[in-house]
């Protein structure tokens, strides 16, 4: 049974593809907080912590006012936008990867804000847990994901 994807399901999928050529595991999705879910967080292989917001359309765009209190649980924040959107519309101080459902490419680089170390435990625990729960629940399709 085939899953029809989404467009930004297709953008997450490219950006995790481009993003594990650095060697990044990604993981879409994840809630760092209540009231907010990242659609790829990416764990590097010096545990840099990069979140990535996919936006399909303009209207994704302008109608999301969620996205600036994802900064702060990550190193790097990134736009991820396929290659006919009009990136003039996204904040020029933030990171941009131009993608499709098969790969990507970082046009411009986000600044760096390292986390602090309580804060990036928690990520990385929230990162481990979410994927191991992933993980069962593909293995055991009968299990609650929340439940042991």
């Amino acid at each position: 049974m085939s899953t029809i994807l989404q467009p930004g399901q297709l953008l997450q999928r490219g950006v995790s593809r481009h993003l594990a050529s650095y060697g990044f595991a990604c993981i879409e999705e994840l809630i760092p907080s209540r009231g907010l879910r990242v659609d790829v967080m990416a764990l590097g292989p010096k545990g840099e912590i990069w979140i990535v917001e996919c936006k399909s359309s303009p209207r994704d765009f302008t109608s999301d006012s969620k996205w600036e209190g994802y900064i702060e649980w990550a190193d790097r924040f990134f736009f991820a936008v396929d290659e006919d959107f009009p990136t003039d519309l996204l904040p020029p101080d933030q990171g941009l990867i131009i993608a499709d459902a098969y790969g990507g490419e970082i046009v411009r680089m986000a600044p760096e804000a390292k986390l602090a170390p309580a804060r990036r435990k928690v990520m990385v625990q929230k990162f481990a847990v979410t994927a191991a729960r992933r993980l069962q629940v593909m293995r055991d399709p009968d299990m609650h994901p929340d439940r042991g």
